[in-house]
């Protein structure tokens, strides 16, 4: 099968290759999938997992990317709950090859169906960003109607999900980024928008909770901006500044299919928007995660046409 695949850590998203790799085979609760669209995120080529598995062993060469949307082609020893010829989407293991290829082997946990009247470019678009959002703001946050979120990125994959979705359980929305995201964050329901380059962040007062995608400086001080019992939820790694009287929670994005259920239902019924930046095929995947310009959304690639 053709799949993208890595093995120089240092090259970046340039060491990216298409290559001709085997088909995978299924293991006992695992499903192969063949991939119609998949999702990548840039940071991917970071992660130790990328590179080594669970006994920090070089696993290389890998094929990234975590996110698919496609159908069951087959089922290993004991699988249940789903059946071949099934549409799926799904966020797949960190440490086993992903889904920048033809077909991928997958935990049965991880997969989710994908309902006929979401195409799969969309279903490969929901699970990172569409799961981040989710547990964020209601795992971690404790969102509640009425509250108030700081959402940084909100032009972005991550920052749009967790616009909507915050908007969706009844809280007020400011969203931040730069000068040329302003429309972009409003149409993804943003009340107010802060330009991070001209604007003072400290004048949108204080918030219940802030939901940051960009660390450093700025997750710095939104720290400061947490009112009492408040969050900072980050998925950029531990901020080093807390809030005098609130929570600071950094987490890992999981997988749960009964979640991607939910997010995947209000797409169907239009209360959910995804934020797809670029689609390429598999074969201009390479150029597609190499390009010069700014992309704002997610890059899916379409796997089969």
């Amino acid at each position: 099968m053709k799949a993208i695949v890595v093995t120089d850590q240092a090259a970046g998203t340039a060491g990216m290759a298409l290559a001709e790799r085997p088909v995978p085979q299924a293991a006992i609760n695992d499903f192969v999938v063949q991939v119609h669209a998949s999702g990548f995120v840039g940071t991917e080529l970071a992660w130790p997992s990328t590179w080594t598995d669970r006994l920090n062993r070089d696993r290389t060469p890998s094929i990234p990317g975590h996110e698919l949307a496609g159908v069951v082609t087959a089922l290993g020893y004991g699988t249940t709950g789903l059946s071949v010829g099934q549409r799926v989407l799904g966020l797949t293991d960190w440490t086993r090859d992903g889904t920048l290829a033809e077909y991928v082997a997958v935990e049965a946990r991880n997969l989710a169906p994908l309902p006929g009247d979401v195409d799969f470019t969309v279903g490969a678009s929901l699970p990172i960003s569409g799961l981040t959002a989710w547990q964020g703001l209601f795992e971690h946050g404790r969102l509640q109607a009425g509250q108030s979120v700081l959402a940084h990125g909100a032009a972005g994959a991550v920052g749009s999900m967790v616009t909507q979705l915050a908007r969706l359980a009844g809280a007020y929305v400011i969203g931040t980024g730069r000068a040329a995201d302003r429309q972009k964050a409003l149409d993804f329901g943003a009340q107010e928008f802060v330009d991070l380059e001209n604007d003072v962040l400290e004048d949108v007062g204080g918030v219940d909770l802030v939901f940051d995608v960009i660390g450093g400086d700025i997750g710095k001080r939104s720290a400061r901006l947490i009112r009492a019992g408040g969050t900072l939820v980050s998925i950029v790694g531990p901020t080093e500044v807390r809030p005098a009287d609130g929570l600071v929670v950094d987490f890992v994005v999981e997988s749960d299919r009964s979640q991607l259920t939910e997010i995947v239902q209000r797409v169907r019924d239009g209360r959910l928007r995804t934020n797809i930046g670029n689609i390429a095929t598999l074969d201009d995947a390479v150029a597609a995660f190499n390009q010069t310009k700014r992309i704002n959304g997610k890059t899916i690639i379409r796997v089969r046409p």
